[in-house]
């Protein structure tokens, strides 16, 4: 039987508006709706009068004037940001030129990969660096507020969440959303790496998670456990095809992702690859080189 993961779909919510969803947080969502991004990415606001903005979100001029008109009387003192995709990180710009509050961030796109010699190919947003590394662990402290640093690598290298210690919230970022499982796609993203920030999340006693795409998770350990076991049971569909013949990602797609718009299957090829360099790793499959969605695959003991 498949995994069944518990996804949340429906929220109410208003593009341009900034939604209370908690004492401490509040919620605007940005019209970017797509395969990708939902409803759209929600830029998270920590606090009230000097706050934290959590993923400012794309460059759309009605998204930035409406919580720049939003926040009008408060202070930005810190923009947090969880990765940089083109749909979370480049709205941070005009919001720092506004308020002058500093970014905050692992690292410019493909730091987690870049210090190890791993060239990472564009599609990030490549102009972000930010002006405070930040390290797992750190603590960030605001104007009634305190925000762990949760190191997550996996969907991108440099992604990380932020916990809200007052009320045991995390932000995750892509790395765990309600509507969706993420894509990893190699070579920034990583599974081994993914798998194990998932395993980490487990250990943690965080209550409520707010992913940037969606609404609240709200029992977290037994949706973290259906990630990794949705994982686990896609690694056994690749190797169910290998052993059926299918030597090829774009042959395997199809049947692993039965209920898949097709027109997500490229975005699904990039998963499966990524899980497949994690079957290399383990030495279960071996594949001719360079590794990429082109290659062909086998299991070890053909």
């Amino acid at each position: 039987m498949a995994v069944a993961i518990p996804y949340v779909y429906e929220y109410e919510f208003a593009y341009a508006t900034l939604e209370t969803v908690s004492p401490l947080v509040r919620r605007m969502t940005a019209r970017n709706p797509s395969g990708f991004t939902f409803n759209g990415t929600g830029t998270y606001v920590i606090g009230h009068g000097n706050v934290a903005v959590v993923d400012p979100g794309p460059m759309i001029d009605e998204h930035i004037a409406a919580l720049s008109d939003a926040l009008a009387g408060e202070t930005i003192t810190h923009i947090l940001i969880t990765h940089t995709h083109m749909d979370h990180s480049p709205a941070a710009a005009p919001l720092k030129q506004l308020w002058q509050a500093p970014t905050y961030g692992y690292g410019p796109h493909g730091a987690g990969k870049i210090a190890s010699g791993t060239p990472i190919e564009e599609g990030g947003d490549m102009d972000f660096v930010p002006d405070h590394l930040i390290q797992d662990g750190q603590m960030i402290e605001g104007d009634g507020w305190t925000v762990e640093c949760v190191y997550t690598p996996g969907h991108t290298s440099n992604h990380m969440c932020f916990a809200l210690k007052e009320e045991k919230a995390l932000f995750t970022g892509d790395h765990v959303m309600g509507w969706s499982t993420s894509v990893i796609g190699p070579p920034d993203g990583d599974m081994t790496a993914y798998m194990e920030s998932l395993e980490k999340l487990q250990r943690r006693d965080d209550q409520v998670y707010w992913p940037t795409h969606g609404t609240a998770i709200r029992d977290v350990q037994p949706f973290v456990q259906a990630f990794i076991d949705h994982r686990l049971e896609r690694e056994q569909q690749i190797l169910a095809c290998l052993n059926d013949g299918l030597t090829r990602i774009p042959d395997m797609v199809p049947v692993m992702y039965t209920t898949t718009d097709p027109r997500m299957f490229p975005a699904a090829e990039r998963s499966v690859l990524s899980a497949m360099i994690r079957l290399i790793d383990q030495g279960t499959v071996s594949s001719t080189l360079p590794v990429s969605t082109a290659s062909d695959f086998l299991l070890t003991s053909d």
